[in-house]
């Protein structure tokens, strides 16, 4: 019998000694936790979104705390928060313009042409390494919606036209509709810049239009026409450079034919279903 009590017996003088390790361990060498980083935490949004660099709200306060970042850098809070943080830490606010996730295509389904039909399961990842969904644009969006069921956040929804729908109010630029879209055809730009290219496939002329009417063609008129520097063409596609070149203006997007390159003002996002009819002199008018 007393061979049966040894074990538990050992078990429980371990555990104790474990016990008091522990508990002389966290008495001698806890780290008081600055009181500012709760404080500031609390003042936050609380999303979490990770669009501030941090992995989350905490630690992003700890390192407002530290002085290691400024208030502006959480594009989610409003502005008086971030004035009530740098008050109450004593820091610059600093600046930091607020960025949404917006997509590189505008093929959908009234745009970009079908040459199969895909019946497989309904994931972009699952279409990428089968078919492409079956989509004439090897480049475009596939409208399967991962992104929509990756956002954390409910602000991407499918229109009826098979493309993403960012809600402008909604949209943290917390990034993971960029890391689940197989095409990485997402991308977060700052809301004061109103160029935006909406087409990724690098083909010229007739090729591009033969797989989707709103495709760029190359023709460069929106580089031609910008000012100087702003817009380049690469891999057959315009390439907006707002740190090197020239101010933009809408002038730049005028000519297009198709409509692939678009001035986008605040209102316009998020932006539903694009369709672009032709008009009489050839360019692409944003309905």
């Amino acid at each position: 019998m007393s061979d049966i009590l040894i074990a538990p017996a050992i078990m429980a003088g371990l555990g104790l000694l474990f016990a008091v390790i522990l508990a002389l361990t966290h008495r001698f060498l806890h780290v008081a936790e600055d009181p500012r980083i709760e404080e500031t935490e609390d003042l936050l949004p609380g999303s979490n979104c990770g669009a501030c660099g941090q992995p989350g709200c905490h630690a992003f306060a700890e390192q407002l705390v530290r002085g290691a970042v400024k208030p502006s850098q959480c594009t989610v809070a409003a502005p008086e928060v971030v004035e009530t943080i740098a008050e109450r830490l004593d820091v610059d606010p600093g600046e930091q313009v607020r960025r949404i996730a917006r997509l590189h295509c505008a093929g959908s389904k009234a745009h970009a042409y079908q040459i199969a039909e895909y019946q497989g399961f309904a994931s972009c990842g699952a279409a990428s390494v089968v078919s492409g969904g079956g989509k004439g644009c090897s480049w475009g969006c596939f409208g399967l919606g991962d992104c929509q069921v990756a956002c954390s956040f409910d602000a991407i929804t499918m229109t009826a036209g098979g493309l993403p729908q960012v809600n402008f109010d909604r949209c943290t630029a917390c990034g993971d509709c960029v890391d689940v879209c197989p095409r990485n055809l997402f991308e977060l730009v700052p809301v004061d810049q109103h160029l935006f290219v909406q087409c990724n496939a690098p083909l010229t002329g007739d090729l591009a239009l033969s797989v989707c009417t709103a495709a760029c063609d190359a023709c460069g008129r929106c580089a031609a026409d910008a000012a100087p520097g702003l817009i380049r063409m690469v891999n057959n596609l315009p390439v907006v450079d707002y740190g090197g070149g020239g101010p933009a203006r809408p002038e730049a997007v005028q000519r297009c034919p198709t409509g692939a390159i678009q001035w986008l003002a605040r209102e316009q996002f998020p932006v539903a279903d694009l369709t672009y009819p032709r008009t009489e002199k050839g360019h692409g008018q944003l309905h």
